[in-house]
């Protein structure tokens, strides 16, 4: 008997060392499904109480449980979760009693980080109300565009962005919606203050009544995203997508005692739900900059005690080139939660400032499928992990990039490509992985519908973008499909560039697209150009067109002036490739080659290209 108990000890003892050498990553593939797995199950309890379960109520569980616990803290200013919950009360009180306002509208936001911003998010969710997160770089068109289509008839914005306001004033007036600036006074004819009521009011808790019609269906944000063509579309976020959004905090471990620091901008998913709800989630405390500084951040991070950090990709490069300093690694910080982190820029951050446990991942704002990389596989976005794709269903397809479209069998079916090959992602649309789709009518949505995908009838989401599996399951970012490109952190629509361009008086046709830069992050645009007979290059006058109509980041950096027939067909014309590195020097064809030098397109030449001014 002794003999069999032995062998029995001998084999459980052994046993996790074999699943170990055959499975090397089994455990942590393991531990993340089931992290997953209760975040899903606490979903689901959330949904069956009545009155639903939001991120509001756990944000007000938090303010019963710890009054005098930090929450938000902004230059030298600390709030609690008492003070901002109070603040909260009397944003939702001014809005009921001075707007308006009921459960079910829409109210858009235009301002940066700010403690403000989130006293409106709460005070608008106390109200049962959504929230507009728009984008403050955007003007003119772009910006009467995303306010309309999300159908708000309020405008909260920040008095930084007076002139932007007045631009597209007479037309919000003429839609009769009312504008407030988030101060106490206002000296723009049509537009009023809104700080001045809050302060009136009581902060008395605000009645649960006031939101009864609330449930996990209810639109509770609209955030834009340019997905694959046109104009920003405004994704609809439900309270249950809020509830997701909020699992890359947990399952990367953000704890009730941690500090996170955030410089992203909140009108993003990912500040805004992944940061700040997941602080609210974990009960931590966020730290608010109103934009990034290389040259504050570890400073930052040191005054606050920070212990997570978020990032995008060009954020930590900007970091490794700043001149090292010797408290580099003088700091709290053990983890960063974020997308677009390069290898090498990967491996010259943990190296330079430490050991910071990265947790890169892989998300859309308004898909349905995610990966984070737990298993600090440096270049990854993630992993095939079994476990959870029993659950939710997705591959990756042969993909057309000429075409833009999925490459079908000869039944019409969309074919998976196998480890080592890219394809475009795919996920199937069920009740656990839906698709809410965008504000203002269904074409969008269903744009972003692949149907008939491996069987009659199926209904997958087209994520836009092409990823790879390798042999060890580990799944790695390749590129985005369609007419938009990445750069600073934001998506840019190629169409919306090219029309800007094209209403200068001297360019005849014009087509915009991304190329890639060695050592940076993304594409940067680039606009090829016909000029008009008779009519001469004028790069000032380019260069102020753009800037008055585009944000930063959309302005396109080179111009490419065509010394043959432009090609329009594809997203990518046949003659692109990506700018070479500074030792060379990009001809094209003998077309010229423009970039912007502080405020004019002017004429590159061998010598200004060498002199190595980078496009930023």
């Amino acid at each position: 008997m002794l003999p069999v108990i032995y062998a029995a000890l001998a084999g459980v003892l052994l046993l996790p060392l074999l699943v170990n050498l055959c499975c090397p990553y089994f455990f942590e593939d393991l531990n993340y499904f089931l992290k997953v797995a209760r975040v899903t199950r606490r979903m689901r309890s959330y949904r069956q109480r009545r009155p639903v379960h939001t991120i509001l109520n756990a944000f007000l569980d938090r303010a019963r449980q710890t009054p005098r616990k930090p929450f938000l803290l902004f230059q030298d200013e600390t709030l609690t979760y008492a003070q901002v919950d109070r603040r909260s009360n009397q944003v939702a009180r001014a809005l009921r009693d001075h707007l308006g306002l009921r459960q079910g509208d829409c109210v858009a936001v235009f301002m940066g980080n700010e403690p403000a911003y989130v006293w409106l998010w709460l005070g608008l969710a106390k109200l049962g109300c959504a929230m507009a997160c728009l984008n403050y770089n955007i003007r003119g068109k772009s910006l009467l565009h995303c306010f309309q289509c999300c159908g708000a008839k309020v405008l909260l914005a920040s008095p930084d962005l007076q002139a932007a306001i007045e631009e597209v004033l007479p037309s919000l007036k003429k839609d009769d919606v009312a504008i407030y600036y988030m101060s106490r006074s206002s000296n723009t004819d049509g537009v009023d203050s809104f700080l001045d009521k809050v302060d009136e009011v009581s902060t008395e808790p605000i009645p649960e009544s006031w939101r009864s019609e609330v449930n996990f269906s209810t639109p509770a944000l609209y955030i834009y995203t340019s997905g694959t063509t046109g104009l920003p579309k405004a994704a609809m976020i439900n309270h249950l997508r809020i509830w997701y959004g909020t699992g890359l905090a947990i399952a990367s471990g953000v704890k009730e005692d941690d500090v996170l620091y955030t410089t992203l901008p909140l009108y993003h998913s990912a500040a805004l739900m992944v940061g700040l709800h997941g602080c609210i989630v974990s009960g931590a405390t966020l730290v608010l900059r109103t934009k990034f500084s290389a040259s504050h951040f570890w400073d930052d991070c040191r005054k606050y005690k920070v212990t997570v950090i978020q990032y995008i990709g060009e954020l930590l490069r900007y970091l490794c080139n700043s001149p090292q300093k010797p408290n580099d690694r003088d700091h709290k910080v053990r983890m960063a939660m974020g997308n677009g982190l390069r290898a090498d820029v990967w491996r010259e951050f943990i190296k330079r400032f430490g050991d910071i446990h990265i947790y890169e991942f892989y998300a859309s704002t308004e898909g349905n499928i995610g990966f984070m990389n737990y298993t600090r596989k440096i270049g990854a976005v993630g992993r095939v992990n079994y476990l959870q794709k029993k659950v939710v269903t997705y591959e990756l397809i042969k993909y057309d990039v000429e075409k833009d479209e999925p490459v079908r069998d000869g039944n019409g079916y969309c074919i998976k490509v196998p480890k080592g090959e890219v394809g475009l992602l795919v996920c199937k649309i069920t009740n656990l992985t839906p698709f809410n789709g965008y504000a203002g009518g269904k074409t969008q949505t269903e744009k972003k519908k692949l149907r008939d995908v491996f069987k009659k009838g199926d209904i997958y989401f087209n994520s836009g973008d092409l990823l790879m599996i390798d042999h060890e399951n580990f799944i790695y970012f390749h590129d985005r499909v369609g007419d938009t490109f990445r750069w600073k952190g934001e998506n840019v629509a190629t169409t919306e560039v090219a029309d800007v361009v094209g209403m200068v008086d001297f360019v005849q046709e014009v087509n915009v697209y991304g190329v890639s830069v060695p050592g940076h992050e993304g594409r940067i645009g680039m606009a090829s150009i016909k000029m008009k007979e008779n009519h001469e290059f004028d790069g000032k006058k380019l260069f102020k067109h753009v800037a008055d109509y585009l944000p930063n980041y959309a302005r396109p950096r080179f111009l490419r002036i065509q010394v043959r027939p432009l090609v329009i067909k594809f997203s990518y014309p046949p003659f692109w490739r990506p700018l070479p590195l500074r030792k060379q020097f990009p001809f094209y064809h003998g077309d010229h080659i423009s970039q912007i030098f502080t405020t004019l397109f002017r004429k590159l030449n061998k010598e200004l290209w060498l002199s190595g001014n980078e496009p930023d």
